[in-house]
């Protein structure tokens, strides 16, 4: 760890074994095609390819981080990812990823990791500590070698784009420089699908001086069904109290039993609100038709590959486990 707080790992270029090596075969030609839906032409298809940064602000999602991970690695270039020891509303809290890093070697050729220390400025607005760390993020980047014209994925951490979304977009020509990703917006876990309109994902073509790491509304150029948002989905109760605590929405907290551990497994399980609050739609129709808990998904279809593979790790993610264990043992 240098003085700046920053660590770095360099990368590797072994990303091209995993394609280059490919013949043309039916797979590739479909991608082919898709590319040109995108608006792109990917006439150049064998010759020329995007490097891919993704780079993300990290609390305590270590299972988020495995599974997003996972599903990327092939088409990443370098993971980033920068984390502090404090939370948005300035609570202390440990280096998480730093405790967890042996489960994370598979990236190691291609990580650059990156500490910030905390303001701790009581009371103040939790999206000015939010962005101050947004800044340290950009900064994180640069070290990480991102040059014009590489790729880079704004999101968080369970914010998790497809491999086929990023593998078609790697591929393509005259990308734009902005691309927010539709994702499925899932809530607990993959049983409770509240709808498609996930979208402050986003991929840019990176430009020296002008790309800013940001998580709001950026175009209306939107890819659809490019992977899945799997909000407050955590296996320990604990890790639900200190997320509704920590996080820039902390204000919605309006009541203290809103942190019951007891009440917060009643809620997961029936897919209800954490807040009570009433949704948020542009029209009363769809405040009416979005009221209530959410309907239950029994399917476990297009869903991630990592996750789907290790079922049993992972059941509380998956349809039919919504009960939750106490707390975490670090």
């Amino acid at each position: 760890m240098g003085p700046d707080g920053y660590s770095s790992s360099k990368k590797t270029d072994d990303i091209c074994e995993d394609v280059c090596g490919q013949q043309a075969t039916r797979g590739r030609l479909n991608l082919w095609r898709l590319c040109c839906m995108l608006r792109g032409h990917c006439g150049n298809l064998l010759q020329s390819q995007w490097r891919v940064f993704d780079a993300v602000l990290f609390n305590n999602e270590v299972d988020m981080l495995t599974i997003r991970w996972k599903e990327l690695y092939p088409y990443i270039t370098q993971f980033v990812l920068l984390e502090s020891n404090s939370t948005f509303t300035a609570l202390a809290k440990p280096h998480f990823f730093a405790i967890s890093r042996d489960q994370f070697k598979f990236i190691e050729p291609r990580l650059t990791y990156g500490t910030i220390a905390g303001r701790f400025k009581k009371g103040e607005n939790p999206f000015v500590e939010e962005a101050y760390q947004r800044v340290a993020l950009d900064h994180l980047l640069r070290i990480a070698g991102i040059q014009d014209d590489d790729l880079l994925i704004m999101s968080d951490v369970d914010e998790i784009p497809s491999a086929h979304t990023i593998n078609l977009l790697r591929w393509c020509d005259e990308i734009p420089l902005k691309l927010h990703l539709q994702l499925r917006n899932y809530l607990y876990s993959f049983e409770f699908l509240w709808n498609h309109w996930s979208w402050r994902a986003s991929v840019h073509r990176y430009q020296t001086g002008k790309t800013r790491y940001a998580h709001y509304r950026q175009t209306d150029l939107l890819l659809a069904d490019s992977g899945w948002h799997c909000s407050f989905c955590f296996r320990h109760i604990s890790e639900f109290v200190f997320k509704m605590k920590a996080y820039s929405h902390y204000d919605r907290v309006r009541f203290s039993h809103y942190l019951n551990p007891k009440r917060i497994q009643d809620v997961i399980c029936k897919g209800a609100d954490l807040y009570d609050l009433i949704p948020e739609f542009h029209t009363f129709k769809e405040i009416i038709g979005n009221m209530g808990p959410i309907p239950h998904s029994y399917s476990a279809v297009n869903l991630p590959s990592y996750l789907l593979e290790n079922a049993e790790k992972y059941k509380y993610l998956l349809p039919g486990n919504c009960r939750r264990e106490s707390e975490v043992r670090l």
